[in-house]
């Protein structure tokens, strides 16, 4: 009796994760599956397609929990895994004669399904509802989206919790919701009718998606590299085209990947960096994004191009720029009205360079003022896509005002900034470097350089401020200046320093 008890519960739960035989025949196969319940076209669905199947006795039972045996069978044939030549992953409870066997097989090799820490596999418990997300997401290869990139409306999910990013996961894509407006009951147990739901949501709402794997290109890890310099690509907004997400596997030197979501379309860049035996590399992609067929694809071509690269420098609010003329340092005319423009900030220009070399710009402003700058451009030793650039602004003398370089910060010690006290110089033959002479009576310095070199000065009275505003800040004391000269293909630069000490305990 005994006997024939297991052989009829093996049987019904191999039903419950393999096609009846009636089952695409009839649009409606399960007597308890109403066509007015809001599951019954994903039951319906996944039955004429004979994922999934009901019980000996005509029923689905949709109110049923799912098992972890069943959820294993009914994902490996969405996916058609190959479940024929399977490696035994050696779990205690599920031995090759269960129905489920070859199914949780696939799905242990293929790093969507494990185990528990005591060996068991435990086919035949409940799955529930936050160990469902992190299948569905592993399964389907869902974009590996960060905890904080979504709008959190549930109390019992958080950050560290397991399956909490899953579950924010099919939230953001609008796969699931909870089972109230701010609970999702992470731990409570999945029904059929739920999971069937979930599964037909994941097949139409997972994002079209290039991923590229590590090993594919041959690293032994990848990273996505951030790229700074380009004049057509605001950093604040460099993902506007496309979206990349870093995720890995278990191993995170060889199942690294990055999946690339497309946004919008248009041409972009992609550099990925890697390792090959310990050497770091890049690879460089141009991106392509357009709508085929009214959906976005995302294609990469390789390229070793460089790309135009802003050459970047600061200057006072309300100077505008009315034309640059470029020239090597030799004196050669490079372009006579070169692209110039606004970089992030206003107060932040840039110049265009097309090629690398060693070149002087001469930046006429509308006010009628000329100013030399001296600019390196490198190819990048990290094979990026912009050239490694420098500039140095000519400023061959400067009027330092210690009382309004504080200027923009949230609080300081006015009272000491306008009284520094007295004024040391405590580097050795600092005339050499540079004229350094100080207005009596302020802490305005006027500075005229002489030869490369930095002059150190301390106050007799230190300075206090906080910059940023209170609870996210930074403060410190300023003890003095540095006086910096530097000189570049004959541009001469002085720059002035605070000497500070930041809070600790801040």
């Amino acid at each position: 009796m005994k006997k024939m008890l297991v052989t009829v519960f093996c049987a019904i739960v191999l039903t419950c994760g393999m096609p009846l035989s009636t089952v695409a025949a009839n649009s409606q196969p399960f007597k308890d599956v109403s066509p007015k319940q809001p599951y019954a076209k994903a039951v319906n669905d996944l039955a004429a397609r004979t994922i999934i199947g009901g019980y000996p006795d005509g029923t689905f039972k949709p109110g049923n929990p799912i098992t972890r045996g069943q959820a294993a069978s009914i994902i490996a044939k969405m996916l058609k895994l190959d479940t024929t030549n399977v490696k035994n992953p050696g779990f205690t409870d599920v031995s090759t004669k269960n129905g489920h066997y070859q199914a949780i097989a696939a799905l242990a090799e293929a790093n969507i399904i494990g185990g528990y820490e005591d060996g068991r596999y435990g086919p035949n418990d409940p799955v529930k509802r936050g160990q469902f997300a992190s299948i569905i997401v592993k399964a389907f290869d869902l974009p590996r989206y960060y905890f904080y990139d979504t709008e959190n409306p549930f109390k019992d999910v958080v950050e560290y919790q397991s399956h909490g990013t899953n579950v924010l996961i099919l939230y953001r894509l609008g796969i699931t919701s909870g089972t109230s407006p701010d609970r999702f009951s992470i731990n409570a147990q999945i029904t059929r009718s739920q999971a069937a739901v979930l599964l037909t949501k994941t097949e139409k709402s997972k994002p079209v998606m290039v991923t590229v794997r590590a090993d594919e290109l041959g690293f032994d890890r990848i990273s996505v590299r951030s790229e700074s310099g380009g004049i057509y690509q605001d950093l604040d907004n460099k993902n506007e085209l496309f979206q990349s997400i870093y995720t890995y596997g278990k191993n995170p030197s060889t199942d690294g990947r990055v999946q690339l979501i497309p946004l919008k379309e248009g041409r972009g860049t992609l550099a990925l960096g890697g390792w090959i035996d310990s050497k770091e590399v890049v690879k460089k992609y141009y991106v392509q994004v357009k709508k085929v067929n009214g959906e976005l694809q995302l294609t990469l071509e390789e390229t070793n191009q460089y790309l135009s690269t802003a050459a970047i420098f600061d200057m006072a609010t309300g100077e505008k720029i009315q034309r640059v003329r470029l020239s090597t340092v030799d004196g050669t005319l490079v372009n006579d009205d070169a692209r110039f423009g606004t970089y992030q900030y206003p107060t932040r220009k840039y110049i265009g360079i097309d090629k690398p070399g060693d070149y002087i710009a001469t930046v006429r402003f509308t006010n009628g003022k000329d100013v030399r700058f001296a600019i390196e451009a490198k190819v990048p030793k990290d094979g990026s896509f912009y050239y490694d650039t420098q500039v140095l602004q000519e400023q061959p003398s400067l009027i330092y005002d210690v009382a309004t370089s504080y200027d923009g910060y949230y609080t300081y010690d006015e009272q000491a900034a306008k009284n520094i006290g007295k004024h040391t110089i405590l580097t050795e033959n600092a005339e050499d470097i540079a004229i350094v002479q100080r207005e009596p009576g302020t802490g305005r310095f006027h500075i005229t350089a002489k030869s490369v070199g930095t002059i150190d000065i301390a106050f007799e009275n230190d300075i206090y401020w906080m910059l940023g505003q209170p609870g996210d800040a930074v403060s410190g004391i300023d003890t003095g200046m540095t006086i910096h000269v530097k000189e570049m293909y004959g541009i001469v630069n002085v720059s002035v320093l605070p000497i500070f000490n930041i809070n600790p305990d801040m």
